[in-house]
């Protein structure tokens, strides 16, 4: 027999039959009816100090996990205080839901206090929005809103609840199906397109694989290794897919695009067919797209139909899941005559002799000074501790392509990083939704003294959970990538870019209650970083680098793959 129950308590019985462990969030007016049922309630909740913050942890949380993430937030400006996150999720492809309050339906439209038209507003922020002014309506929402997050392209998902739903009481049943007749996952792969697509490998003398966030999204880490090893191809990971193949994997080439190899960029400006995997082929990527691998067919697979052409035409499209068309790719492979798979046998050995002698001629390789710290040095330093196993949660700018660069990924789920949004303090709460999801790693938030100033607050949140979290600022004193691009593009005319005052990391940190310590030296910045890993709780460590390096190579906006800048320009000698 069914229970009668308040809205509320119907909410969280629903996420505990999604197994919610974890919700991040801040409670307000409306949804108070809500964080009272949650009292009594085994789910975690984890109170951070800006609803954006509970957004972007819950990325975190999803991102470490490949379960969805959840943030809860009151109506008004909590609701629209984490649109940047759904935003961010939405480009990223991250499966996150999203709870938020609304006034009482009565209420709604007469611009009640905190009223804000969330549905309307999140329409364009979310993969799907909820809208329950009935509290019938709530279980079936709720259900939806997870399996819509994590199927297919994963993406946010929010449910607007009003006051008078969660205050409620109605006679709860359990939700047994899902049935969304307007919503078509596409996951098997067409079978003559599979099979077209290993003709067109084996007869490819120059093959290069191409591997993207999809391939994390879809847990097919161990498929493509497996694929990229049967067929001995190069292999680049875009910045959202590193980690797919191990750093350490002797097929694994580097990131490709704006800041990638030398390596990485040339093999996409020579190859003759580009095995698509899971990737979009963003313009960071792609740069000019009209000089993008020029000599190229295109095979391309991923789950969501609109990619696939919608930049780049597709030779031979596949619509599928990654983690299910990989393997089907991979048996169409074997099975193929030995007399195709030697067919350019000679040529592809060719290949690789060149693709090797690209990497040898210009290596992705840390700078070190005796008088200064290189930020180059600070993230191989980072990337020695971390052994390509700890988590590394980046926010935007230099330092995350630094990193991307330079520390090694050798699992998938280690890399979490605001890829499509670019969003400046999005790496210390991802790291606080990280560490919660996966207490056994080794969590280090690489931000860089911008962005971590727009999320100082959730020093708190660390501090009250004793999270071991490994804060290592890069502070050059500079909005540094913006600095950057100003030098190199707008006669270095540095405007409003410079950070002139930034707190004393001992003292700030010590406020709160855990470690802080400034390094400004290239001697002493190891045995820093080792110290800020041998402290059992939180760290904060303030590294002064050098203020005006710049993160080479670059290709200038605009550009093509092969018209990157490797290094600074040298002085002109007299």
């Amino acid at each position: 027999m069914s229970n009668l129950l308040s809205g509320a308590k119907i909410l969280l019985n629903c996420l505990g039959r999604e197994n919610v462990d974890c919700i991040f969030g801040y409670p307000g007016g409306v949804t108070l009816p809500l964080y009272d049922a949650l009292y009594d309630h085994p789910i975690r909740h984890v109170l951070v100090r800006h609803e954006q913050n509970a957004a972007f942890a819950a990325q975190g949380y999803a991102r470490a996990t490949g379960k969805v993430g959840v943030c809860c937030a009151t109506s008004g400006p909590g609701a629209t205080n984490l649109v940047t996150g759904l935003v961010d999720a939405m480009m990223d492809s991250i499966p996150i839901v999203a709870l938020t309050g609304q006034v009482s339906t009565k209420l709604m439209g007469s611009d009640a206090f905190q009223e804000a038209d969330t549905f309307g507003i999140t329409r364009s922020a979310t993969k799907h929005n909820f809208l329950i002014k009935n509290i019938a309506d709530l279980p079936q929402a709720i259900h939806e809103a997870f399996y819509i997050a994590a199927s297919g392209r994963p993406g946010p998902v929010l449910v607007d609840v009003t006051k008078d739903v969660f205050q409620g009481q109605a006679h709860y049943a359990p939700v047994t199906e899902i049935h969304l007749p307007g919503y078509k996952v596409y996951s098997e792969g067409h079978n003559g397109q599979i099979r077209r697509a290993a003709q067109m490998i084996w007869e490819s003398e120059r093959p290069f694989v191409y591997a993207g966030g999809g391939i994390i999204a879809a847990n097919a880490s161990d498929a493509l290794r497996s694929f990229v090893e049967l067929l001995d191809a190069p292999a680049v990971c875009t910045l959202m897919g590193l980690g797919a193949i191990p750093s350490e994997h002797p097929n694994f080439i580097s990131l490709p695009g704006m800041h990638g190899s030398y390596a990485a960029n040339m093999a996409f400006s020579n190859t003759d067919l580009i095995i698509a995997l899971g990737v979009r082929f963003d313009d960071r990527v792609t740069g000019r797209l009209s000089s993008f691998a020029p000599h190229a067919k295109v095979i391309h697979v991923d789950i969501d139909p609109a990619e696939i052409g919608k930049n780049r035409h597709a030779d031979l499209p596949i619509v599928g899941d990654v983690k299910r068309v990989i393997p089907k790719l991979s048996s169409e492979l074997r099975d193929l005559s030995p007399a195709m798979k030697e067919k350019n046998s000679a040529a592809r050995q060719a290949w690789w002799k060149q693709i090797r002698e690209w990497k040898e001629e210009h290596p992705l390789r840390p700078e070190i000074s005796d008088s200064e710290v290189k930020p180059q040095h600070l993230m191989a330093e980072i990337d020695r501790l971390s052994g390509g196993r700890a988590i590394v949660a980046s926010d935007v700018g230099q330092h995350q392509m630094w990193a991307a660069q330079l520390v090694r990924f050798n699992e998938p789920r280690l890399w979490i990083n605001s890829g499509g949004l670019g969003s400046m303090g999005f790496g210390l709460p991802a790291a606080i939704g990280a560490q919660f999801a996966r207490p056994d790693k080794l969590v280090f938030a690489v931000v860089g003294d911008g962005g971590f100033q727009m999320s100082i607050p959730e020093l708190a949140t660390i501090a009250n959970h004793a999270l071991p979290i490994k804060i290592v600022v890069m502070n050059n004193g500079y909005l540094g990538m913006v600095r950057q691009w100003q030098e190199l593009f707008y006669n270095n005319r540095l405007s409003e870019v410079q950070l002139t005052s930034f707190p004393d990391a001992e003292k700030l940190a010590g406020a709160y209650g855990f470690t802080g310590r400034t390094v400004t030296s290239a001697s002493e910045m190891p045995q820093a970083l080792m110290a800020a890993v041998a402290e059992p709780g939180p760290y904060l460590l303030n590294v002064k680098v050098s203020p005006f390096e710049n993160v080479f190579p670059m290709v200038p906006a605009g550009g093509a793959l092969n018209e990157m800048v490797l290094r600074p320009p040298q002085p002109v000698e007299a």
